[in-house]
């Protein structure tokens, strides 16, 4: 098969058939972990624990997803995820916060066995956050209760990509901006706080309309009661990308583009905002102000303040 396929069913034949192997892992272990910094809503800066948990793939094959391949085929067994994170908790600096994030949903029973939700409760007990990932189609009672028996406040990541609704549903992600909304509601209801992640030109769309997309992908996010929004340039790297740039579907947006989105979505005002800058490409920007670009948007993500622009007498590229 050569172009990409229509259903849904023949989506994932023809992604799963275009993947290289996944790696090698220890269910014991996760995949990675570090301390970060990131600006609250207060403007605090605070140290994060984020944790890469070691699991069961997810059981969406979105489209643009290069994240399966730090996963496993099969579910741990019961006591490895309490273990992971013994794991990189005993090795890394004491944080205020933690991201267990586990390339998937983190109430996918399939993934996180529920079993393992006290001892998971018990090793995050110290934290005054927890952000977990989940699709919006598992935020349900295993979400709830864990809130409810959460010492701190818990705060869910959920990936709406893009609201352009044709391709929104080429991702193959299975759900739709109405099912994202009524999530969020849910999530609200139970004063959970909520975090999205936006693509910043997913394939299909025109380097004409990212910035577009990205903006109205903004306004609906914050509309939706998200007090954070992470923007995630596009990239390859899982085979069914490669494909895609192959035949003119796919190309990463331009650093100016990120940099353009960023600074609509701080002026709103509505939350924070901040630029994914792991995995950029340097080919987004000219060689002569690649790394001063990048340098501004980690302050900017810091800071959570439109800094001035990073102009380049090279390229004429600016945000």
């Amino acid at each position: 098969m050569t172009f990409y396929a229509d259903t849904r069913a023949e989506r994932d034949k023809w992604i799963l058939a275009h993947r290289p192997g996944r790696n090698s892992l220890n269910p014991l272990q996760p995949y990675a972990f570090f301390v970060e910094e990131e600006c609250l809503a207060s403007g605090e800066i605070v140290p994060v624990a984020t944790l890469l948990l070691t699991n069961r793939e997810c059981p969406w094959r979105c489209l643009m997803c290069d994240l399966w391949k730090n996963t496993l085929a099969e579910t741990v067994p019961g006591g490895s995820i309490p273990a992971q994170i013994d794991y990189a908790l005993e090795r890394l600096p004491p944080a205020r916060q933690i991201k267990l994030y586990n390339s998937g949903s983190f109430f996918d029973t399939r993934a996180i066995p529920p079993q393992d939700y006290p001892a998971i409760l018990n090793r995050v007990a110290s934290f005054e956050r927890v952000i977990v990932e989940c699709h919006p189609a598992l935020v349900g009672e295993n979400c709830f209760r864990f809130k409810e028996q959460l010492t701190g406040r818990l705060e869910v990541a959920m990936g709406l990509e893009t609201v352009h609704p044709q391709i929104l549903e080429r991702l193959n992600k299975r759900m739709t901006t109405d099912q994202f909304a009524a999530a969020a509601s849910l999530l609200r209801e139970h004063d959970i706080d909520l975090r999205v992640f936006i693509l910043v030109k997913p394939p299909f769309m025109r380097k004409e309309e990212a910035l577009d997309w990205a903006e109205r992908s903004l306004d609906f996010a914050f509309d939706c009661g998200a007090t954070a929004a992470t923007l995630i340039p596009t990239r390859a790297g899982n085979g069914a990308m490669e494909e895609l740039a192959s035949i003119g579907e796919f190309s990463p947006p331009r650093l100016a583009t990120l940099e353009a989105a960023v600074t609509y979505g701080l002026a709103l005002n509505r939350g924070r905002v901040f630029a994914d800058l792991w995995g950029v490409s340097p080919t987004a920007a000219c060689s002569q102000c690649y790394e001063n670009r990048i340098a501004r948007l980690r302050a900017v993500n810091l800071r959570q303040l439109i800094l001035e622009s990073v102009f380049c007498p090279h390229c004429g590229d600016e945000d």
